[in-house]
């Protein structure tokens, strides 16, 4: 079973949705114990990295994803969840959860933002979860900050919107991905399959 953590985000429904269509098991999750023993876990994200920490501390929520991780599952950050995984997010100057040394930049002045619609990923090295897409694969982004992690051999994707940008983070059985699968019709569902078969649900 995949645990999707529930901390106010609005897309979780279109996540659990795709695993569905997928015939893949996943459920909502909003209890720390829960999330603590789960065998997988997708933390999504919409909306200010703020509220979203606020909300995860409130719950027990961020502690309860640190054990996770420590244990060595399947874990994949979409979007927002991605950027939380590092140490600090210049939205509000928010500390995030610190599982990654580096930091949440804007981008910078001059550029439409949010990033709104289909962009490529340039994938920097061969990874499980993007197995079977084509190379230069377009999926769908929506967001006004991207990731920066202190340790560039954790970026194994990028793209350019401006400026060449961290699009996908991997760090063992971590994934962290900027775009919304959910949301990136064949390519996305194809990326949400390789996640489910690494935990052993597909």
């Amino acid at each position: 079973m995949i645990t999707i953590v529930d901390y106010g985000a609005g897309n979780l429904r279109s996540i659990a949705r795709a695993f569905e269509h997928l015939d893949i098991a996943a459920q909502v999750i909003d209890r720390p114990e829960e999330v603590e023993r789960a065998e997988a876990v997708v933390l999504p994200g919409v909306g200010a990295a703020g509220a979203a920490m606020c909300f995860l501390k409130e719950r027990g929520l961020d502690d309860a994803v640190r054990a996770a991780l420590k244990r060595g599952i399947p874990f994949l950050g979409i979007c927002l969840g991605m950027q939380l995984l590092l140490g600090s997010h210049a939205e509000g100057d928010v500390a995030g959860l610190a599982l990654l040394p580096g930091r949440v930049l804007r981008f910078p002045a001059g550029l439409l933002v949010p990033h709104i619609g289909w962009n490529q990923v340039e994938l920097l090295r061969e990874s499980k979860l993007f197995e079977g897409t084509p190379p230069g694969a377009h999926f769908y982004f929506v967001h006004s900050y991207y990731a920066e992690p202190e340790n560039r051999e954790l970026i194994a994707g990028q793209t350019d919107y401006g400026l060449p940008y961290c699009s996908v983070i991997e760090a063992g059985n971590l994934w962290g991905v900027q775009f919304h699968p959910e949301k990136s019709s064949t390519n996305g569902l194809k990326l949400l399959c390789n996640f489910a078969k690494v935990a052993g649900q597909c």
